[in-house]
C-alpha cells in the first residue's frame, strides 16, 4: 500500500515526508478495520480508499488559507484526517454529530498520535466557534446554501467556505447569499478518480 501511494502522490505532484505516507496508510487501514462493525464508508477496498479518500482529500491542502480549519460533518474523518497529516502545523476540529465516527476519530488520533486534530460529537448549529476559523471546510456535507446557512457563525472575518464538490455546482453558486461571494474555483487533479472535482472557494463580500 506505501509503494502504491507513493506512486500516486507522485502522479498528483504532491511531496510527502515518508513519515507522513506511513500515517495515511495507518489511517486507510484502521478505516478499512473499523469499517468492518462501524460501517463507516461505502469504499470497501483499501486501494480504492487511497485515491478516493486519501488522494481526494490532499490535493486540497495547497489552497488553505490559515491555520485553524473545521471540517464540517467529518464522518469518519475526511477530509480533515489525511490534510491534518500533510499539513502539521495547522490545527483541524472534526466535526460530526454520531458517536461511533466520533469513537472512530479518537481512535485514530490515539493510534497516529495526531496533536493538531480535535474530534467533537455535536451538530454544526450547535458548535460555538470561539475563536473563529479561517476555514470551514466540507466534503458531501450539503448543499452551498446548506453549509453557508448551518455554518456562518464558524469562520471569522477572512475566514473562508471550502466546499470540495465534484461537477462545478452552479445552480448552488447561483443561489449564495448576496452577502457571500465564490472567491475562487479550483479544478482538482485527483489521479484515477472517475469524474471531475473541483474546490468552491466562498467568503463575505467585504462592505
Amino acid at each position: 500500500m506505501l509503494n502504491k501511494l507513493s506512486r500516486l502522490l507522485d502522479e498528483a505532484g504532491i511531496s510527502l515526508s515518508d513519515h507522513q505516507q506511513q500515517q495515511l496508510v495507518a489511517y486507510v487501514e484502521l478505516l478499512h478495520k473499523w469499517n468492518k462493525a462501524y460501517n463507516l464508508t461505502s469504499v470497501r477496498d483499501p486501494n480504492e480508499m487511497l485515491i478516493r479518500h486519501i488522494l481526494d482529500s490532499v490535493v486540497v491542502a495547497p489552497y488553505l488559507q490559515g491555520s485553524r480549519f473545521i471540517d464540517v460533518g467529518t464522518g469518519p474523518g475526511l477530509p480533515g484526517i489525511p490534510l491534518s497529516i500533510v499539513r502539521p502545523e495547522s490545527h483541524f476540529t472534526l466535526l460530526d454529530s454520531l458517536g461511533k465516527r466520533v469513537r472512530f476519530l479518537r481512535q485514530v488520533q490515539h493510534e497516529l498520535k495526531l496533536s493538531n486534530i480535535e474530534p467533537v460529537q455535536s451538530r454544526v448549529e450547535d458548535f460555538p466557534a470561539e475563536p473563529p476559523f479561517d476555514g470551514v471546510i466540507s466534503r458531501a456535507f450539503a448543499s452551498l446554501n446548506d453549509m453557508v446557512s448551518w455554518c456562518r457563525h464558524l469562520p471569522g472575518e477572512e475566514g473562508r467556505f471550502y466546499a470540495l464538490k465534484g461537477l462545478v455546482p452552479e445552480e448552488e453558486i447561483a443561489l449564495l447569499p448576496a452577502d457571500l461571494c465564490v472567491e475562487t474555483i479550483i479544478k482538482l487533479h485527483v489521479p484515477h478518480l472517475d469524474g471531475e472535482r473541483h474546490l468552491v472557494v466562498v467568503k463575505a463580500n467585504k462592505v
